[in-house]
Protein backbone atom coordinates (compact mmCIF):
# COMPACT_ATOMS: atom_id res chain seq x y z
CA UNK A 1 0.00 0.00 0.00
CA UNK A 2 1.30 3.48 -0.64
CA UNK A 3 -0.24 6.72 -0.29
CA UNK A 4 -0.22 9.78 -2.56
CA UNK A 5 -0.08 13.15 -1.39
CA UNK A 6 -1.35 16.49 -3.31
CA UNK A 7 -0.58 19.45 -1.82
CA UNK A 8 -2.88 22.55 -1.75
CA UNK A 9 -5.17 24.57 -0.13
CA UNK A 10 -8.68 23.76 0.38
CA UNK A 11 -12.26 25.87 -1.16
CA UNK A 12 -12.90 27.99 -4.48
CA UNK A 13 -10.67 30.26 -3.56
CA UNK A 14 -7.63 28.30 -4.01
CA UNK A 15 -8.77 25.82 -6.65
CA UNK A 16 -6.81 27.30 -9.67
CA UNK A 17 -3.58 28.86 -7.84
CA UNK A 18 -0.30 27.25 -8.48
CA UNK A 19 0.37 26.35 -5.22
CA UNK A 20 -2.88 24.02 -5.84
CA UNK A 21 -1.31 21.74 -8.73
CA UNK A 22 -0.63 18.62 -6.78
CA UNK A 23 -4.61 18.65 -5.75
CA UNK A 24 -5.05 18.99 -9.70
CA UNK A 25 -2.94 16.17 -10.44
CA UNK A 26 -4.76 13.97 -7.77
CA UNK A 27 -7.76 14.68 -9.08
CA UNK A 28 -6.93 13.66 -12.50
CA UNK A 29 -5.33 10.21 -11.39
CA UNK A 30 -8.51 9.59 -9.72
CA UNK A 31 -10.74 9.91 -12.85
CA UNK A 32 -8.57 8.75 -15.15
CA UNK A 33 -7.89 5.70 -13.15
CA UNK A 34 -11.74 4.88 -11.44
CA UNK A 35 -10.72 5.44 -7.98
CA UNK A 36 -13.82 5.03 -5.29
CA UNK A 37 -15.52 8.69 -4.77
CA UNK A 38 -13.31 11.21 -2.66
CA UNK A 39 -14.68 10.74 1.50
CA UNK A 40 -13.64 13.08 3.89
CA UNK A 41 -11.22 11.42 6.23
CA UNK A 42 -7.87 12.65 8.24
CA UNK A 43 -8.41 16.25 8.11
CA UNK A 44 -9.14 16.22 4.31
CA UNK A 45 -10.13 14.37 1.08
CA UNK A 46 -9.31 10.78 0.15
CA UNK A 47 -10.18 7.76 -2.08
CA UNK A 48 -8.98 5.02 -2.95
CA UNK A 49 -8.09 2.85 -6.13
CA UNK A 50 -5.13 0.46 -7.93
CA UNK A 51 -2.18 1.83 -9.90
CA UNK A 52 0.07 -0.25 -11.48
CA UNK A 53 -1.49 -3.35 -9.61
CA UNK A 54 -0.48 -1.66 -5.97
CA UNK A 55 -3.19 -0.09 -3.88
CA UNK A 56 -2.96 3.53 -3.63
CA UNK A 57 -4.38 5.63 -1.18
CA UNK A 58 -4.93 9.73 -2.63
CA UNK A 59 -4.90 12.12 -0.17
CA UNK A 60 -5.70 16.03 -0.29
CA UNK A 61 -4.93 17.83 3.28
CA UNK A 62 -7.60 20.37 4.00
CA UNK A 63 -5.73 21.86 6.56
CA UNK A 64 -4.47 24.27 4.29
CA UNK A 65 -0.92 24.27 2.99
CA UNK A 66 0.90 24.90 6.31
CA UNK A 67 -0.48 22.16 8.45
CA UNK A 68 -0.70 19.19 5.81
CA UNK A 69 1.67 17.46 8.26
CA UNK A 70 -1.15 16.86 10.18
CA UNK A 71 -3.20 14.83 8.03
CA UNK A 72 -0.69 12.92 6.12
CA UNK A 73 0.99 11.93 9.65
CA UNK A 74 -2.88 10.89 10.44
CA UNK A 75 -3.09 8.72 7.56
CA UNK A 76 0.24 7.09 8.17
CA UNK A 77 -0.56 5.94 11.80
CA UNK A 78 -4.11 4.76 10.69
CA UNK A 79 -2.84 2.35 7.77
CA UNK A 80 0.33 1.14 9.26
CA UNK A 81 2.38 2.33 6.64
CA UNK A 82 6.16 4.08 6.57
CA UNK A 83 6.87 7.87 5.19
CA UNK A 84 9.29 5.58 2.50
CA UNK A 85 5.55 4.59 0.98
CA UNK A 86 4.61 8.39 0.48
CA UNK A 87 5.55 10.57 -2.62
CA UNK A 88 3.80 13.74 -2.48
CA UNK A 89 2.88 16.09 -5.51
CA UNK A 90 3.79 19.61 -4.99
CA UNK A 91 4.62 22.79 -6.52
CA UNK A 92 8.57 23.77 -6.81
CA UNK A 93 9.79 27.58 -8.04
CA UNK A 94 13.08 26.50 -8.63
CA UNK A 95 11.94 24.14 -11.76
CA UNK A 96 10.81 26.14 -15.00
CA UNK A 97 7.34 25.49 -16.13
CA UNK A 98 6.40 21.88 -17.17
CA UNK A 99 9.18 20.72 -15.71
CA UNK A 100 8.83 17.40 -13.75
CA UNK A 101 11.41 15.96 -11.28
CA UNK A 102 11.29 12.85 -9.01
CA UNK A 103 13.46 12.81 -5.83
CA UNK A 104 13.53 10.87 -2.33
CA UNK A 105 14.11 12.61 0.61
CA UNK A 106 15.71 15.68 1.55
CA UNK A 107 15.39 18.99 2.52
CA UNK A 108 11.78 21.35 2.84
CA UNK A 109 13.77 24.07 0.36
CA UNK A 110 11.22 26.61 2.18
CA UNK A 111 7.86 25.02 1.11
CA UNK A 112 5.90 25.38 3.98
CA UNK A 113 4.19 22.26 2.85
CA UNK A 114 7.03 20.28 2.59
CA UNK A 115 7.75 21.39 6.04
CA UNK A 116 4.98 20.87 8.31
CA UNK A 117 5.39 17.21 6.57
CA UNK A 118 9.03 17.17 7.88
CA UNK A 119 7.67 17.93 11.21
CA UNK A 120 5.06 14.82 11.45
CA UNK A 121 6.73 12.33 9.37
CA UNK A 122 10.55 12.91 8.59
CA UNK A 123 12.56 13.83 5.30
CA UNK A 124 12.35 10.02 3.96
CA UNK A 125 9.03 10.11 1.47
CA UNK A 126 9.15 10.58 -2.12
CA UNK A 127 8.22 14.41 -3.85
CA UNK A 128 7.41 15.48 -7.52
CA UNK A 129 8.62 18.07 -7.73
CA UNK A 130 6.07 20.00 -10.88
CA UNK A 131 8.36 23.46 -12.04
CA UNK A 132 5.66 26.21 -12.08
CA UNK A 133 8.40 29.13 -12.31
CA UNK A 134 9.91 31.85 -10.36
CA UNK A 135 8.46 34.97 -10.01
CA UNK A 136 11.87 36.61 -10.26
CA UNK A 137 12.44 38.21 -6.65
CA UNK A 138 11.85 36.08 -3.01
CA UNK A 139 9.81 38.60 -2.13
CA UNK A 140 7.45 37.64 -4.96
CA UNK A 141 7.13 34.04 -4.19
CA UNK A 142 4.02 34.17 -1.65
CA UNK A 143 1.81 36.25 -3.69
CA UNK A 144 3.08 34.31 -7.15
CA UNK A 145 2.08 30.46 -5.87
CA UNK A 146 -0.99 32.12 -4.70
CA UNK A 147 -2.19 33.50 -7.80
CA UNK A 148 -3.95 31.36 -10.59
CA UNK A 149 -2.22 29.99 -13.49
CA UNK A 150 -2.23 32.30 -16.69
CA UNK A 151 -3.99 31.45 -19.57
CA UNK A 152 -0.89 31.26 -21.37
CA UNK A 153 0.47 28.50 -19.03
CA UNK A 154 -2.45 26.24 -20.29
CA UNK A 155 -0.37 24.96 -23.15
CA UNK A 156 2.06 22.91 -21.15
CA UNK A 157 -0.41 22.43 -17.65
CA UNK A 158 -3.04 20.36 -19.31
CA UNK A 159 -0.31 18.25 -21.22
CA UNK A 160 1.75 18.04 -17.72
CA UNK A 161 -1.29 17.15 -15.70
CA UNK A 162 -2.21 14.23 -18.26
CA UNK A 163 1.29 12.66 -18.25
CA UNK A 164 1.59 12.60 -15.11
CA UNK A 165 -1.86 10.58 -14.93
CA UNK A 166 -0.69 8.44 -17.83
CA UNK A 167 2.72 7.82 -16.18
CA UNK A 168 1.00 7.34 -12.41
CA UNK A 169 0.96 3.22 -13.15
CA UNK A 170 5.02 3.57 -13.17
CA UNK A 171 4.99 5.94 -10.74
CA UNK A 172 3.57 3.68 -8.35
CA UNK A 173 5.21 0.27 -9.53
CA UNK A 174 9.09 2.02 -8.77
CA UNK A 175 9.99 3.12 -12.61
CA UNK A 176 10.45 6.47 -12.18
CA UNK A 177 12.22 6.28 -15.54
CA UNK A 178 9.52 5.79 -17.74
CA UNK A 179 6.89 7.78 -15.69
CA UNK A 180 9.24 11.11 -16.31
CA UNK A 181 8.67 9.97 -19.78
CA UNK A 182 5.33 9.61 -20.41
CA UNK A 183 4.94 13.38 -18.54
CA UNK A 184 7.89 14.44 -21.27
CA UNK A 185 6.16 12.75 -24.39
CA UNK A 186 2.98 15.33 -23.68
CA UNK A 187 4.65 18.07 -22.07
CA UNK A 188 7.50 18.81 -24.81
CA UNK A 189 5.40 19.06 -28.11
CA UNK A 190 2.76 21.04 -26.34
CA UNK A 191 6.01 23.74 -25.22
CA UNK A 192 8.08 23.63 -28.86
CA UNK A 193 4.39 24.18 -30.47
CA UNK A 194 5.12 27.78 -31.46
CA UNK A 195 7.88 27.35 -32.71
CA UNK A 196 7.43 28.52 -36.48
CA UNK A 197 8.86 25.98 -39.00
CA UNK A 198 11.59 26.40 -41.14
CA UNK A 199 10.26 27.70 -44.90
CA UNK A 200 11.81 24.80 -46.94
CA UNK A 201 12.18 25.07 -51.02
CA UNK A 202 9.76 23.84 -52.89
CA UNK A 203 10.30 20.98 -55.23
CA UNK A 204 11.48 21.36 -58.75
CA UNK A 205 11.61 25.42 -58.43
CA UNK A 206 15.30 26.75 -58.81
CA UNK A 207 16.42 28.88 -56.08
CA UNK A 208 16.16 32.39 -57.35
CA UNK A 209 18.97 33.27 -55.22
CA UNK A 210 21.53 30.65 -56.20
CA UNK A 211 24.31 32.75 -58.58
CA UNK A 212 23.23 31.84 -62.52
CA UNK A 213 25.25 29.86 -64.92
CA UNK A 214 26.04 31.14 -68.15
CA UNK A 215 28.24 29.00 -69.52
CA UNK A 216 27.11 26.36 -72.55
CA UNK A 217 27.50 22.79 -72.08
CA UNK A 218 30.83 22.59 -74.17
CA UNK A 219 32.05 25.02 -72.34
CA UNK A 220 31.09 23.83 -69.05
CA UNK A 221 32.55 20.15 -69.67
CA UNK A 222 35.82 21.65 -70.53
CA UNK A 223 35.92 23.04 -67.41
CA UNK A 224 35.74 19.56 -65.61
CA UNK A 225 39.13 18.68 -66.91
CA UNK A 226 41.27 21.95 -66.64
Amino acid sequence: MQLFVGLGNPGAKYAHNRHNIGFMVLDRIASDHGFAPWRTKFQGQLCEGRLGGEKIILLKPETFMNLSGQSVGEAIRFYKIEPTDVTVFHDEIDLAPGKCRVKDGGGHAGHNGLRSLHQHIGPHYSRVRIGVGHPGHKDRVAGYVLHDFAKADQDWLDPLITGVSKGADDLATGDTGRFLNAVALLVSPARSSKSAPKPTKPAGKPDASAPKDDKSPLQALIDRFK
